[in-house]
């Protein structure tokens, strides 16, 4: 299994801050994207499939039950035309607005009262400026008599209706929706909670926990991140552990390896294997180192130092052609043998897993080293060096314990080390160390 161990390299710990940052809680907020949109619009859209379905049925149950009482209200008015009619006989129909006779009824009640039985009923909207009315018709002594009732009051009643249900459906919306959005947030923040311990975790905070209480689903969520971190955190200990038993374990045996290397015969034999018990000596230094910087055990020792001369030094030690640029006279507050540990790693490992020309400059409070080989491996960028891996073949061979431990050294001293890729080609370590600012002039 993959372990980082120290902090988070200098991008991604700008990649935590920035994930609880307010740039970060305002895309959140307007992002539609979001769980609290969409929960928002689907609340909303049921409360408003709700409101449709409840106004469509109070619409049509009011208005059936407007068409029965002017039904029964024509009807009324057509019994009343009829007895009337009954009693007067006049020579001729009576003013309109009372009953109609003979040719004055309408043609669709009258194809009406011929397939149906009298009475009749049928409601005219058909003409909107004089509003609907409903009429009513039937057979006097074999003469087709009609009344009408206007439904202009009703029509208007069943409108004034509408309107308000959708005004308080409008109101239902604008009280729901923010109640939803609050609902939800209290929600959301718990699981943003539970995602930040994920992501303190996977950067490198072993002992980020939630913490959480309940007994609901978000709870269990939470106990169960917690119990995966303790389980992920015995497992880097276990690891660490194993890691610091087996380089003490191979220190009494490779002391005498290396002295028995000594008193062999000078020879093209005894060249091969004193260069690979050197190395293997240097692997062991290394694993004692990182076991130290696992436990926490290393203190930084700061002094003034020149930083120009003591990075040159560095790279000189190193053996290998490499360009160095000093700006100024820089002289940084730090411990020099962890500094010069780093910036020793860095320059190994452009070499090694890099291409010539390897450039070192070196700034107030910087050290950048630049190569211009294939660049660091995404896997690399994305979570940091992994001991024992190299990321990539093109970068090269190895252990994979140079960058870990100038990361782990780093961390110790205070700096920052970012690792990147330049678009030209190459990969770029910068070290930035604490100091003062060149851009403020102030002690970071």
């Amino acid at each position: 299994m993959r372990r980082r161990t120290g902090p988070a390299s200098g991008a991604q710990a700008e990649r935590i801050a920035s994930e609880d940052g307010p740039g970060r809680s305002v895309r959140r907020l307007v992002d539609p994207r979001s769980l609290r949109w969409k929960i928002a619009l689907g609340v909303a859209a049921a409360a408003c499939a709700m409101a449709l379905g409840i106004g469509i049925l109070v619409h049509r149950t009011t208005e059936a039950r407007d068409m029965h009482v002017g039904r029964g209200e024509a009807i009324g008015a057509l019994e009343s035309a009829e007895a009337e009619f009954r009693g007067t006989q006049p020579a001729r129909p009576s003013p309109p607005g009372i009953y109609l006779v003979g040719d004055d009824v309408p043609g669709e009640l009258r194809d009406r009262l011929r397939s149906e039985p009298a009475p009749v009923t049928w409601y005219d909207n058909r003409k909107p400026a004089q509003g609907p009315r409903m009429w009513a018709a039937g057979h006097v002594d074999g003469t087709v008599l009609a009344v009408r009732v206007d439904m202009g009051s009703e029509l208007r009643s069943l409108q004034a209706l509408d309107r308000h249900m959708r005004y308080a459906a409008l109101a239902t919306l604008a009280v729901v929706i923010p109640l939803t959005l609050l609902a939800v947030e209290l929600v959301l923040r718990r699981l943003r909670r539970v995602a930040r311990t994920a992501h303190r975790i996977k950067h490198g905070d072993p002992d980020a926990r939630t913490r959480s209480r309940g007994h609901d689903e978000i709870s269990e969520i939470s106990s169960a991140v917690d119990l995966m971190a303790d389980a992920l955190q015995d497992r880097l200990r276990d690891e660490q552990r194993f890691t610091a038993d087996v380089a003490h374990e191979l220190r009494t045996p490779l002391t005498g390896l290396v002295t028995s290397a000594s008193l062999l015969p000078e020879g093209e034999a005894t060249d091969l294997v004193r260069d690979r018990v050197q190395v293997l000596r240097s692997l062991v230094d290394d694993l004692l180192e990182i076991s130290r910087l696992d436990a926490g055990a290393e203190e930084a020792d700061a002094q003034p130092v020149p930083l120009g001369e003591l990075v040159a030094e560095s790279v000189r030690r190193t053996g290998l052609e490499t360009r160095i640029t000093v700006s100024g006279s820089p002289v940084a507050e730090t411990d020099p043998r962890r500094l010069d540990r780093i910036v020793t790693n860095l320059v190994l490992n452009a070499h090694r897993h890099g291409a010539a020309p390897v450039e070192v400059s070196v700034g107030e409070t910087t050290v950048v080293v630049r190569d211009h080989g294939p660049g660091f491996p995404s896997e690399v960028l994305a979570n940091g060096p992994q001991r024992f891996r190299t990321g990539a073949a093109e970068r090269g061979h190895g252990h994979g314990l140079g960058l870990t431990i100038a990361l782990g050294q780093a961390h110790v001293i205070g700096a920052r080390l970012t690792l990147a890729n330049i678009a030209a080609g190459g990969a770029v370590a910068t070290l930035e160390l604490p100091g003062r600012s060149p851009c403020s002039g102030t002690r970071a």
